[in-house]
């Protein structure tokens, strides 16, 4: 009986613990993103300020991250009430606080294929209501992007052609799949969009 009582006493308090990281790691992740929300909104307003203060042809250096490793932008889909920021990165560390951009390809507004990666369960999970011609929206310090849904994709982890450019300015979303698998997911979930240009 005194085993039992220990046993049920010590998995109570592993459960609590468990718990407790859960909501510190929910708790960190939205106040991280609010804080580089602040940020971006902050460095945009600085940079309209300096456009307005220069020349009619002004030759302002905007740096695509504000630090190494760091901030890229915002990720918008309106129609789905996505909103999170992007950062540089696509480990552990940066994709528990936030959607990252996987390093080596282009960044928005690039010509190439833009990819940005994040989490099923947490920042990418509406991600399982997208549609095509759903629009997507990438504000940056470089101006503001829109992309339209071209396609939605299941593919196996090693498929890393989904990456490919096929030489216009496109963005791929990738989050692990299936959306409500418990543990390691087996396959990865892909959406294609394209850059919407003004006319």
């Amino acid at each position: 009986m005194t085993l039992l009582r220990w046993s049920r006493r010590a998995l109570f308090c592993i459960g609590v613990a468990l718990l407790g990281y859960c909501v510190f790691v929910l708790v960190d992740a939205r106040r991280f993103q609010a804080r580089e929300n602040q940020v971006l909104d902050r460095l945009l307003d600085e940079k309209v300020a300096k456009l307005d203060l220069a020349s009619p042809s002004p030759s302002i250096e905007i740096p695509v991250a504000v630090t190494a490793g760091g901030l890229i932008g915002r990720i918008e889909i309106p129609r789905l009430g996505l909103s999170e920021v992007v950062m540089e990165g696509s480990d552990a560390s940066t994709l528990r606080r936030a959607v990252g951009h996987v390093p080596g390809t282009p960044l928005p507004g690039q010509e190439g294929n833009t990819a940005i990666t994040g989490h099923r369960d947490t920042f990418f999970r509406p991600l399982r209501k997208i549609r095509p011609d759903d629009l997507i929206k990438l504000t940056t310090l470089q101006g503001e992007f829109l992309y339209r849904v071209v396609s939605t994709g299941i593919v196996d982890p090693g498929d890393v052609e989904v990456l490919d450019s096929t030489g216009r300015q496109e963005l791929t979303l990738v989050t692990c799949y299936p959306f409500y698998f418990v543990g390691t997911a087996p396959h990865r979930f892909i959406v294609r969009a394209e850059r919407v240009t003004a006319t």
